[in-house]
């Protein structure tokens, strides 16, 4: 998945999508252990597709925490 559809996305949309990609990732992690899995390079990138919404989601709740602290108006003391 590319970072501009996930950057689009909200938080509520993020983390749903870290949710099914670890599922995603679970499903290969068998597949590969019962030797179903032909293309074991599907596991790399279904690893890099979790911490790359891992990261963007961590950048969206860190902004919001940050814009929530900061008050218009009220100087800092």
């Amino acid at each position: 998945m590319k970072t501009t559809e996930l950057r689009q996305k909200n938080v509520a949309e993020l983390q749903s999508e870290v949710k099914a990609l670890q599922k995603a990732h679970f499903g290969l992690r068998m597949q590969k252990a019962t030797q179903q899995l032909n293309n074991t390079a599907t596991l790399r990138s279904a690893r890099r597709d979790i911490a790359r919404a891992k990261t963007i989601l961590v950048e969206k709740q860190s902004a919001e925490t940050a814009t929530s602290k900061a008050t218009p108006g009220v100087a800092a003391t």
